[in-house]
């Protein structure tokens, strides 16, 4: 069996992004509207900018799909960028005769601009603003939708909500099930609760009136998960740690939790850990779920909660101090066409990699070339372990 992985590849006004997923096993079947639903929620979300009036992102599959069913060999992911018809010149892979571009000297704090360009030797900071953009997310969606089926298949919901945008928080809520979402996407902020949503967009309004940029924090959940997905063998297979990783790579996202991470840290631990009973009826089960799913590395059969803590966006409408990096003179920093706040947006784009890590999971565990052996080796588990979840 290849094992699973996946790879991006574009930049923000090149002509496309590019996502190729190895490892997913033969027959699964994937639904068109599906997965273009999955990349609009990520252009979704009060606060966004031009860009996502431009843009229409769907999913054009060139490989590893035949007749709506996965082959079992790679596949590659197309996402286009119709602004691309207005960079053709500025972005074009191959010298464009008459044409010569203007180099950007001027990064942004926060941004990778400065760095990047310090490290890969570019006077232009365009090579490095291009891919450090979080337009590439959008690959990052269309490699999520592949690995959602597939999570699907085996009973799996991945979900997310917005829990604060700057200073307005919303209320903390316990015992959330797949059915608490089914409208989440319909509200402008992506949050369950209808008053703090109000309060939020005009945070939004306000701040984007003052030329500010705004972060904030969002949850993943995942659903229906068996026990045992990862390890306590080794940190590299910790299934913690790969979901920190994976969602702390999203472009501006400072702080992942699982579970009350920071709450429980100023807990006695009698009141930090999920006491453990057992019934005829039900198994082993915990009243609780302090740990959010993950005890010793591995799923523990409760949902799964990620959070993730999301900074400002680095492009400001009124730009900070910097330095133009061919005089060394002090100098206002780049300003290109931005959003406001990306929260919501950024919510999905967790939901894909909690998804990508959690569909390799399973992948190492039960291997299978063909989808029915995945689900039967799933099966076969389920009974030994007696997991009535």
């Amino acid at each position: 069996m290849t094992a699973f992985r996946f790879t991006t590849a574009g930049e923000s006004h090149g002509p496309g992004l590019v996502a190729i997923v190895e490892g997913m096993p033969a027959g699964l079947e994937l639904d068109r509207e599906v997965l273009d639903r999955d990349m609009a929620r990520r252009q979704l979300g009060h606060g966004r900018g031009g860009r996502m009036r431009i843009e229409t992102d769907t999913v054009d599959v060139r490989s590893g799909v035949r007749h709506g069913r996965t082959l079992g060999g790679p596949i590659a992911l197309l996402v286009a960028n119709r602004d691309y018809a207005n960079w053709e010149e500025r972005m074009n892979p191959w010298p464009v005769e008459g044409f010569a571009p203007d180099e950007v000297h001027l990064p942004r704090p926060g941004h990778a601009d400065l760095v990047g360009a310090q490290k890969y030797g570019h006077s232009d900071i365009r090579n490095v603003l291009e891919r450090a953009s979080a337009r590439e997310t959008a690959a990052r969606v269309a490699a999520g939708t592949i690995a959602r089926a597939f999570l699907t298949a085996l009973g799996v919901d991945v979900h997310s909500h917005v829990l604060q945008i700057a200073s307005i928080r919303a209320p903390e809520r316990e015992d959330l099930t797949a059915a608490d979402f089914a409208a989440v996407d319909e509200d402008p902020v992506r949050v369950l609760d209808p008053e703090t949503s109000k309060a939020m967009v005009a945070e939004i309004n306000r701040l984007r009136k003052a030329n500010e940029s705004l972060g904030g924090s969002f949850e993943v959940i995942a659903f229906g998960l068996v026990p045992g997905l990862g390890s306590h063998i080794s940190w590299e297979d910790r299934l913690d740690g790969r979901l920190a990783g994976a969602v702390a790579s999203i472009q501006s996202v400072k702080g992942v939790a699982i579970g009350e991470a920071w709450d429980v840290a100023g807990r006695p631990g009698s009141e930090a850990h999920d006491e453990i009973f057992w019934s005829e009826e039900r198994g082993y089960f915990r009243e609780t779920n302090h740990a959010g799913g993950l005890e010793g590395g591995m799923t523990n059969g409760l949902p799964l909660h990620v959070r993730a803590a999301i900074k400002p966006i680095s492009t400001l409408t009124k730009p900070l101090r910097s330095v133009d990096t061919e005089t060394k003179e002090p100098a206002q920093a780049l300003r290109e066409r931005t959003d406001s706040t990306v929260v919501p947006a950024a919510a999905v784009v967790a939901e894909a990699m909690v998804c990508l890590t959690l569909a390799r999971a399973y992948r190492e565990k039960f291997g299978g070339d063909h989808i029915d052996d995945v689900l039967a080796a799933v099966g076969a588990y389920k009974q030994r372990i007696d997991w009535r979840g």
